[in-house]
């Protein structure tokens, strides 16, 4: 269903806007001294469903013209033109948001000026944040991305890394930003999706690794993904949280602390583990708290991974099923037991080989290998205005 919604009405001005005062200086003696520079349009509305599409407008000046657009969602052709009379083509990009939108097109003719204002619909199968709902009661949608426009991630929300082989667990990928030095892409929108891809290129491993608004983050709340796993022995896909802004000097890892809601090696198909880090429960000591549990296809189906922070507790889900649960209580209140006490941001990766995703060796023969992700939601519990 389209949604509709108010047009800028501060913005329908009338068809014909001829300036006062006569030409501006510079303009050639176009029209002479004392004349009047006008622009004529065929509409100065127009009206765009959600989905990419395009319309045209007539332009009649007694001038020289050019016009740009105020959102980049628009775009027209030509920008510009010493032809008097032109055809202009307006251009939408597909609406990748449940809302409607709006901007403006501005045409200068000399000292004359015109406007067209621009709607837009919502985008068809967007879903109503509104009606996002998360799974256990009290809680709010605050952000999403339903990877549903475009073809890159959103750059206000996501960060890539960008790290050499063997930067952490001797893992064998290179991350890159967006694509490798040839221009392969590791990292794309497509179908409604989140692809991140593990490839060979010249001799090296690339593959993608993304952070969520690692500069704000979230301290508490209900965070969801819905993920297809790739095959092949030596991926290792993951989906977990790490601290904002942490000082490593002062708070190094485990000590800062780490949330694993979903992590899978290739060389264990389809075995799901979630897991926390902190300075007297993590690995290294094998003291680490994980679970894990074999889900039919992992490998290959979207299933839906999920963790609740609460000040107190953590428990990680798989398809709606608890998967690891801890509680402060249990575990300790100090730092070194409990360091969940302040803002972290979720990540999403795809490594290779590596102490654990190639504790049996890689096949290389498996490359390309795409990690595939529908959405990401975050909720919060708190008293939200009506």
């Amino acid at each position: 269903m389209i949604r509709k919604h108010t047009l800028l009405t501060a913005l329908l001005f009338s068809i014909l806007l001829v300036s006062c005062g006569g030409d501006d200086a510079g303009d050639g003696g176009g029209s002479g001294s004392g004349s009047s520079n006008t622009i004529t349009l065929s509409a100065t509305s127009l009206n765009f469903d959600g989905n990419a599409s395009s319309q045209t407008v007539t332009i009649t000046t007694n001038h020289e013209w050019a016009a740009n657009v105020s959102e980049d969602w628009i775009s027209i052709n030509p920008t510009n033109s010493t032809n008097q009379n032109a055809t202009i083509t307006v251009t939408v990009q597909k609406n990748g948001e449940y809302a409607g939108r709006e901007g403006t097109i501005t045409f200068m003719a000399g000292s004359a000026r015109a406007y067209i204002a621009v709607s837009q619909a919502g985008g068809d199968g967007v879903p109503d944040p509104d009606a996002i709902t998360c799974p256990i009661a009290g809680y709010k949608l605050v952000w999403n991305d339903e990877f549903d426009t475009g073809t890159e991630l959103d750059a206000n929300h996501w960060t890539h890394e960008v790290q050499g082989a063997g930067w952490v667990n001797h893992e064998l990928q290179n991350y890159v930003n967006h694509k490798t030095p040839d221009g392969s892409w590791v990292t794309r929108v497509h179908d409604g999706a989140l692809n991140i891809r593990c490839l060979k290129e010249n001799g090296k491993i690339y593959s993608g690794r993304v952070y969520a608004n690692v500069n704000t983050g979230w301290e508490y709340g209900y965070f969801e993904a819905k993920i297809k796993l790739p095959k092949g022995k030596g991926t290792w896909p993951a989906f977990w949280m790490m601290p904002v802004g942490n000082d490593w000097g002062t708070n190094p890892w485990p000590m800062c602390g780490e949330i694993d809601i979903m992590e899978e090696v290739g060389c264990v198909p389809n075995e799901v583990s979630s897991s926390i880090h902190t300075q007297d429960y993590n690995h290294t000591k094998n003291t680490q708290k994980t679970h894990a549990m074999t889900i039919s296809n992992a490998e290959g189906e979207y299933h839906v991974y999920a963790l609740e922070w609460t000040p107190d507790a953590i428990t990680t889900y798989v398809d709606g099923q608890v998967q690891l649960a801890v509680t402060k209580s249990t575990l300790g209140s100090g730092h070194n037991q409990w360091p969940f006490h302040y803002v972290f941001y979720p990540i999403l990766n795809l490594a290779w080989g590596g102490d654990w995703g190639g504790m049996s060796g890689v096949d290389e023969s498996a490359l390309p290998v795409v990690m595939e992700v529908d959405y990401v939601r975050v909720f919060e519990r708190k008293y939200f205005d009506d």
